[in-house]
């Protein structure tokens, strides 16, 4: 090979390698600015302003706000994704955060063509909404709830003595919290039959 020949060889190489780096480069940015929106897309729409945009979500709103769960001795309000959507500790919880959007699609769809659009037509669906909602509940163990509430650490002392006989049962069942506690952010559907779980 002569000399011209292998510069030129070398000059390829050379502006393949060069090329090869801008792309990665450009692929590395891109993949933060992708991943960014999510996030940023994700927690914007963990808002209870963003659920409540929606006027048929103010019913379920206004009633969590008169409950222990929005107004406290301590100060701690739940938002609507606190209770409805998983929180992201792992990489499989990011996932399922992500599937709980998809499926709260299905809500934002519901109010756009008209399903539930209007607080009576909300009604209408209300028991079957919640009761999807305590299936994913429990088939997570109540994942939701054990993120601000724990069997181990609660003070049994300070609940009363029912309380204590339902959760000491519960622990030895290895029930979930949703078996006991549906209706305390929001009331019960009309039609709910309470079957002892």
């Amino acid at each position: 090979m002569t000399e011209p020949q292998e510069q030129e060889k070398n000059g390829c190489n050379q502006k393949r390698k060069c090329s090869l780096s801008v792309m990665a480069l450009i692929g590395v940015i891109g993949g933060i600015i992708i991943w960014g929106g999510l996030n940023t897309g994700m927690e914007y729409t963990n808002r209870s302003t963003f659920c409540i945009s929606c006027h048929t979500m103010q019913t379920p709103y206004e009633e969590l706000k008169r409950t222990v769960h929005f107004k406290n001795r301590a100060g701690v309000t739940a938002q609507c994704a606190d209770c409805h959507v998983a929180s992201s500790k792992t990489p499989t919880d990011y996932i399922f955060k992500s599937f709980q959007k998809i499926m709260a699609a299905r809500d934002i769809i519901g109010q756009i063509r008209g399903v539930i659009d209007t607080p009576e037509k909300f009604e209408a669906r209300r028991l079957m909404m919640a009761e999807r909602v305590w299936a994913q509940m429990k088939a997570r163990d109540s994942r939701e709830c054990r993120n601000c509430h724990n069997f181990e650490t609660m003070d049994h002392e300070k609940q009363k003595d029912r309380s204590i006989v339902k959760h000491e049962s519960a622990i030895e069942d290895g029930q979930t919290c949703i078996e006991c506690h549906k209706g305390v952010a929001h009331k019960l559907p009309a039609g709910y039959v309470n079957t002892g779980g």
